[in-house]
């Protein structure tokens, strides 16, 4: 097997990266009386018994640090009707606003904020936490849920419009 293409691509971006269209997700943090949240293109469910589920943050994204002290996240499933949460929580950066006073949202036991325009959602209890590079995968272990019913979900293709608030 001739391994030369495999090594000269080595130095170059993934080709694909960005081709698939994968689902998008709004997770949102509390930690020491911060509150923060962001659009995550990197998350799925890893496991069935138990139930886990592997959400990806941005070291990029200003939800980063509040995340990374979190007991806990939020992830919202988007569909259409929710573009323009996509819109604010992936093209605007908590640095500069704040998102939460540009939507509806009620805080849940712990002060994880829960968007109340997305009808499905979980919190999870972050089991581990593990370096991928430019982002940290979280393993949550789903507590509290709300079942929206069958959804088509919002995917990376559908927000290529959404200009990022911060770099992925």
């Amino acid at each position: 097997m001739d391994e030369t293409p495999l090594a000269a691509s080595a130095d170059r971006a993934f080709p694909l990266s960005g081709t698939f269209a994968a689902p998008v997700f709004v997770v949102t943090a509390y930690a020491d009386g911060r509150r923060a949240g962001c659009v995550v293109g990197f998350a799925t469910e890893v496991s069935i018994h138990p139930a886990r589920f592997l959400a990806c943050i941005s070291r990029q994204n200003a939800t980063f640090s509040v995340a990374m002290r979190a007991r806990r996240l939020a992830v919202h499933a988007l569909t259409e009707r929710e573009h323009g949460i996509a819109r604010l929580f992936g093209g605007q950066t908590g640095d500069d606003v704040d998102k939460f006073g540009m939507c509806e949202w009620v805080p849940a036991a712990d002060g994880t904020p829960i968007l109340t325009a997305c009808p499905t959602w979980f919190i999870g209890r972050i089991l581990e936490r593990i370096d991928l590079g430019d982002h940290v995968g979280c393993v949550l272990a789903p507590e509290r849920w709300q079942d929206g019913g069958e959804i088509t979900q919002l995917t990376t293709r559908d927000i290529s419009d959404v200009i990022p608030g911060h770099p992925a």
